[in-house]
């Protein structure tokens, strides 16, 4: 496939960074209300990386990581992640449920685990809705799962069970803040891993002919 992405211009990785922006604009209105104080989100940066690439991008295969994962179906299947590393995924849980002791080392409060989740359900549907605006495509989300472990084995586990594998991601950057205090922002990594087809479907939409 490497042919048919290098059609893709500056312009459609900028379109891409739109609706990452447009999506974290969303997501930080549900959070703010959802916390009841100002959060500012920003997407730093946005590409095309091929699935080797994303697992080295978050800190190798074997980097353990707090991931949300879900399955999206409609118009454009595919599978969805957001991986924080354990510091930054302890840091918002912390922030979000006043719980200065919460740690993934033992025995998780599951209200912790449940903000996480919520946190990356906000997120999947903030992003997905503004893609679904750009390119008319539908968009339904399964409920969000939450895991810890190696980035690599939770890729694996997440697409083991497709038949057909896609070879690239598209990798968006997020940075979300409390405006009081941005020196505490926390960073991840959202991503979206098309179907084979669906990856031709979306940036078809957005006017790039893959085939």
């Amino acid at each position: 496939m490497m042919e048919h992405i290098n059609k893709l211009s500056g312009t459609h990785i900028d379109i891409l960074k739109e609706i990452g922006n447009i999506g974290a604009g969303n997501a930080a209105t549900a959070l703010s209300k959802l916390l009841n104080k100002k959060i500012e989100m920003a997407v730093p940066y946005v590409q095309i990386a091929t699935f080797d690439e994303v697992m080295e991008l978050i800190g190798g295969a074997e980097q353990v990581v707090a991931c949300v994962y879900l399955r999206i179906e409609g118009d454009a299947p595919g599978n969805m992640f957001f991986v924080l590393s354990l510091a930054q995924a302890e840091r918002f849980i912390r922030q979000m449920t006043g719980d200065e002791t919460f740690t993934f080392d033992s025995h998780p409060s599951e209200l912790g685990q449940s903000a996480l989740q919520e946190l990356g359900n906000i997120l999947a549907g903030s992003y997905l809705s503004a893609l679904a605006d750009f390119t008319n495509l539908a968009f339904y989300p399964s409920v969000p799962m939450l895991t810890v472990d190696m980035i690599g084995a939770i890729l694996q586990y997440g697409l083991l069970e497709l038949s057909r594998v896609g070879d690239y991601a598209i990798l968006i950057d997020t940075a979300l803040y409390d405006e009081r205090r941005p020196e505490d922002s926390v960073n991840g990594h959202f991503f979206l891993l098309p179907d084979p087809d669906s990856f031709a479907s979306i940036f078809r939409a957005l006017g790039v002919d893959l085939l």
